[in-house]
């Protein structure tokens, strides 16, 4: 099982990223699929998540900018990011699960599996 995040850069306060996250040893179709950032000195933070290839959910801070998608097809997971602001710098995560229920979809515990982050900075 693998997860492979990329796409992160450097971009100026308004600009756009796109993220993808490849798994491999698995299909995506069955899990939830969480983004999440962290920022230095930081908590690990939720961003979006697809739970269970259903409904996507986003935290209200990036509600409104970011799309999360899904490619069960390609077995990859995307997350469009617009109108950046430099808060919005971190590492991002990509992260599956298995086990997690609605109403635990925030919390980094209940994702087993993660990718290695891509560095995401906005400069003002």
């Amino acid at each position: 099982v693998q997860l492979q995040a990329s796409g992160g850069g450097l971009v100026q306060s308004g600009g756009s990223l796109r993220l993808s996250c490849a798994a491999s040893g698995f299909t995506l179709d069955q899990f939830t699929i969480g983004w999440f950032r962290q920022a230095p000195g930081k908590e690990r933070e939720f961003v979006a998540c697809n739970f269970r290839n259903t409904n996507t959910y986003y935290a209200d801070s990036v509600k409104g900018r970011f799309t999360m998608s899904r490619d069960n097809a390609k077995n990859q997971v995307y997350l469009q990011m617009n109108s950046l602001k430099p808060e919005d710098t971190a590492v991002y995560y990509c992260a599956l699960s298995n086990r997690v229920i609605l109403s635990t979809i925030r919390a980094p515990g209940q994702y087993g599996y993660w990718g290695q982050g891509t560095q995401v900075t906005v400069s003002s």
